[in-house]
């Protein structure tokens, strides 16, 4: 599957609605969002069952404030609807195909206890 745009509408549906979700925040204006692009096209192509979306930030502000994106590109990841990875800057092309295989790997099991556990040791 190609890259999607995702917009506040779609958002939602697009993370409860899908196993794995890969996002990219990223600018028509960035260089270092420039650069990314292709490759994160790239990777998408090779992982037919997940979700590789782009939401522009000046497009969807809204989108990137709730994130807190401070800096772009930043990509982030869902399992299940449950965030599991954030980090500003370019991946390299293997470090961002390395990502998708240990996430698609991830025990979200054993993700849901570790925050139950926070939760619990936070009250």
């Amino acid at each position: 599957m190609a890259t999607v745009e995702l917009t506040e509408p779609t958002f939602a549906e697009t993370i409860e609605g899908n196993d794995l979700v890969i996002l990219d925040f990223w600018a028509e204006w960035c260089g270092p969002c420039k650069a990314y692009g292709p490759v994160y096209e790239r990777v998408s192509e090779e992982f037919p069952d997940v979700v590789f979306g782009k939401i522009d930030t000046e497009d969807q502000q809204g989108l990137a404030g709730m994130f807190g994106i401070r800096s772009i590109p930043t990509t982030i990841a869902f399992k299940e609807g449950i965030g599991v990875f954030m980090q500003p800057g370019a991946l390299p092309e293997d470090a961002l195909r390395d990502l998708v295989e240990k996430l698609k790997e991830l025990d979200m099991d054993e993700v849901r206890a570790e925050m139950e556990a926070k939760e619990g040791d936070g009250e």
